[in-house]
């Protein structure tokens, strides 16, 4: 382990290095590469530094209480914290999702239950939209179709976070079938109804990475159906673009021009196109994306939402709460503190299959 550590030291350095030439930044992706790569690194590099120093710190306690027993019980705390380190250190070097760093491409979608589906789908949106405010992420709309109670038949959202620990490494749990429990709005028996709403999340991906042949797209325009300006609404201004060696197919209709819809839908294709790669390319990723929407059926479901109980339920690590009205506010860390826990601890047990 030491030894990957010492390695891992010395590429921080020439990292450092590279980040303060100005000639790296006249090259923005390569500095944005350089940059994921440091900000990966530094909590490693300063928890190997903090060992070393902790380990050197012991050894002269040891030989200072042989002639003063006053210094053996500063040289045993300065061993535990010395095992706590090694510990983290182990941690920190279980090998990272590379995307982890990334923005991301989040869309909601309704499922089955009709008029409350898409109202749960809208609650979905405003808590990940709130729970990115909490993180002081931004968040995009790129696309959205509004139904007439103000639900959402689907929305699509650009998250971007910060530093090492991007919107990918949070929110990449959260794909899957969320089930809700309650009363709808629009039932007068006060009866309580199940209905799901779908999530579906993909790493965001630079232009760079993800190469599109035009000639392998067809692009169709039409006349937006959402609300908006009299522009909007009056002129051929939404995209449909479809990838036609995959099949996938991606709309915008949320910007007045057709070339600001055209380029926000490329960015939802880029994602999902390298989503695709990945899971094709690499078996544990394709691993986790099975525990995402397949159908958005209420049988299928990573996370149930219970308002009569106030209680929140993943179904894929048991975890369980009654903070529901906080949850769906926007705090979100101790379900997804779970998911991560979890993930880490197969990881360490080299158990790569998680829980669906």
């Amino acid at each position: 382990m030491f030894d990957r550590l010492a390695d891992l030291v010395s590429e921080h350095a020439e990292l450092e290095s590279a980040l303060a030439d100005p000639g790296v930044h006249s090259d923005q992706e390569k500095a944005r590469q350089i940059g994921r790569r440091y900000a990966e690194l530094t909590p490693i590099v300063n928890a190997y530094h903090e060992w070393q120093q902790t380990s050197e710190d012991e050894e002269t306690a040891r030989e200072l209480a042989r002639e003063d027993s006053s210094f053996a019980v500063e040289a045993e705390q300065l061993a535990t914290r010395r095992g706590e380190l090694e510990a983290q250190l182990q941690k920190l070097l279980v090998p990272r999702d590379p995307n982890d760093s990334r923005d991301l491409i989040l869309e909601v979608k309704a499922g089955e239950g009709g008029d409350e589906s898409a109202l749960f789908a809208s609650d979905l949106l405003r808590m990940y939209q709130r729970y990115a405010e909490r993180r002081g992420w931004k968040t995009e709309i790129l696309d959205s179709t509004v139904t007439g109670l103000g639900g959402i038949k689907d929305a699509t959202v650009a998250v971007k976070g910060k530093g090492a620990d991007g919107a990918w490494s949070r929110l990449k749990y959260e794909g899957g079938v969320h089930r809700v429990q309650r009363v709808p709005v629009t039932e007068s028996q006060g009866r309580i109804h199940t209905s799901a709403a779908g999530v579906l999340v993909a790493p965001e991906a630079d232009q760079v990475e993800v190469q599109v042949n035009d000639n392998d797209l067809k692009i169709d325009v039409f006349r937006s159906s959402g609300p908006g300006g009299q522009s909007v609404n009056t002129t051929d201004s939404a995209v449909r673009i479809t990838h036609l060696p995959t099949g996938i197919v991606v709309s915008c209709q949320n910007e007045k021009s057709q070339l600001q819809n055209k380029e926000q839908a490329m960015r939802v294709l880029r994602a999902r196109l390298l989503a695709q790669a990945e899971a094709e390319a690499d078996a544990k990723a394709s691993a986790e994306r099975r525990s995402q929407v397949r159908t958005v059926d209420r049988s299928e479901r990573v996370r149930t939402y219970n308002f009569p109980e106030n209680r929140i339920s993943d179904h894929r690590v048991g975890f369980k709460a009654y903070n529901l009205d906080q949850v769906i506010d926007g705090d979100l860390d101790a379900v997804i503190d779970a998911l991560a826990a979890a993930d880490l601890e197969a990881k360490l047990t080299g158990d790569d299959e998680p829980a669906a």
